[in-house]
């Protein structure tokens, strides 16, 4: 049994929470706070396993309070909160998943069943979750081995390889490719084109754009900068998005 602990100044939002964890197994509610300061009193007098924690509340924010340690003996953490984008903050500072509300059941047992699986495999099993059927992913349907493709464009055939495309553009009925060196302009749909690029490189960021997670030079907020170029990240697609972007590539003060 795995105990857990909700950190809401939200009385509606610790109820919802309070009864997600009653309907699971696994978990065990141990304590409710309003405040990360009161959190930090319940950790101290017992073993916590798994934090949900809010982000905006008075005198500490969630993200202030996991920059400051997070506690004596900080559990696993699960973001739930009503802004995404916070959620760069979040994976920079490791917690298993980040929460945007309204939080659906379904939604909340997925991130569940990732820190039931961190404690089941141990520490080297931590951070080995997948992003399968989330907004984001892309199931490739050509050769993963391939390094392009070519697509029509008026009368012509363009080759187009994958490492050169910066980005593509949902307009209209046709999407705009653009690449390191020119644009191509094909009569596609996103997502018709979403099942001809390798997940491996390609992540859908908002509904009109999909990007290659290896151009990307900087993100801020949540406007990504690939080449001279800037893209959007929506809010649906952000958390997803953002954990393949960064796949544990951040470098953190330790």
């Amino acid at each position: 049994m795995l105990k857990a602990i909700i950190v809401d100044d939200e009385p509606v939002a610790r109820k919802v929470l309070r009864e997600y964890i009653e309907d699971i197994d696994y978990l065990e509610l141990a304590g409710m706070a309003e405040n990360p300061l009161k959190a930090d009193a319940l950790m101290a007098e017992k073993r916590i396993d798994v934090l949900f924690l809010d982000i905006n509340m008075p005198k500490l924010t969630g993200i202030e309070f996991l920059r400051a340690g997070g506690g004596p003996h900080r559990p696993l953490v699960i973001i739930t909160t009503a802004y995404a984008e916070y959620a760069l903050d979040g994976f920079e500072l490791d917690v298993v998943d980040y929460l945007v509300k309204p939080i659906s059941f379904e939604r909340f047992l997925k991130a569940c069943g990732k820190v039931r699986a961190r404690y089941s495999d141990g520490p080297a099993g931590r951070g080995a979750d997948g992003l399968a059927g989330r907004p984001g992913h892309m199931e490739a349907g050509r050769d993963q081995s391939a390094d392009h493709f070519f697509v029509k464009c008026g009368d012509s055939l363009e080759k187009i390889v994958y490492r050169e495309l910066l980005y593509v553009e949902a307009m209209m009925n046709y999407i705009v490719l653009h690449t390191t060196g020119r644009k191509h302009i094909a009569y596609l749909t996103l997502k018709g084109i979403l099942t001809q690029l390798p997940a491996s490189h390609f992540v859908q960021v908002h509904k009109s754009f999909v990007v290659n997670r290896e151009m990307v030079s900087s993100i801020r907020g949540n406007m990504l900068q690939l080449g001279a170029a800037t893209v959007p990240v929506s809010q649906h697609y952000y958390e997803a998005a953002m954990r393949e972007i960064l796949r544990d590539r951040i470098i953190k003060r330790n």
